[in-house]
């Protein structure tokens, strides 16, 4: 009579991915709770230092964030100056988001905190593993971003 082998216990991919990122935001809450909009405001903020397309729509669809809400929260980081609105040169009705040297500045330093916040997060699994957690998310995320139609001709030039 052959013994089967333990049943190996499968996480919950919903119950995982929620118990981590309650974590993450739990920690993270404090280092952008002084941005406006707090994690979307930081969220922008990455985006728009980005090489990748900031046109205003763009971002808003990319980060899952209400056109409306997205008009609000640009002009609260606009009179911090953090970023401004530019004309997209490919589409005049549309606006880019571009950082300026002081949202350089914060960005630059809340990045550097929020990587201390994932390496807590991150905190039981070795750097390897860690790395290839980052690598496989990033693939998953990859398939849930926005349309790229959105995003139309050269990111202007700061």
């Amino acid at each position: 009579m052959s013994q089967n082998p333990p049943a190996v216990s499968r996480a919950d991919l919903g119950q995982a991915l929620g118990a981590v990122l309650r974590r993450y935001l739990d920690a993270a809450h404090d280092v952008v709770a002084d941005l406006p909009g707090g994690a979307r405001g930081f969220q922008v903020l990455t985006v728009a230092g980005s090489e990748s397309c900031n046109s205003q729509a763009m971002i808003a669809a990319d980060l899952g964030i209400d056109r409306t809400v997205m008009t609000y929260l640009v002009d609260d980081l606009e009179r911090a100056a953090l970023v401004e609105r530019r004309p997209d040169p490919a589409d005049r009705r549309a606006r880019r988001v571009v950082l300026l040297a002081e949202g350089e500045r914060v960005l630059r330093e809340t990045s550097q905190r929020i990587e201390e916040v994932e390496r807590t997060v991150l905190g039981g699994l070795s750097d390897a593993d860690a790395e290839t957690f980052r690598t496989l998310l990033a693939r998953v995320a990859e398939g849930s971003s926005a349309d790229p139609s959105l995003c139309t001709g050269d990111v202007p030039q700061c």
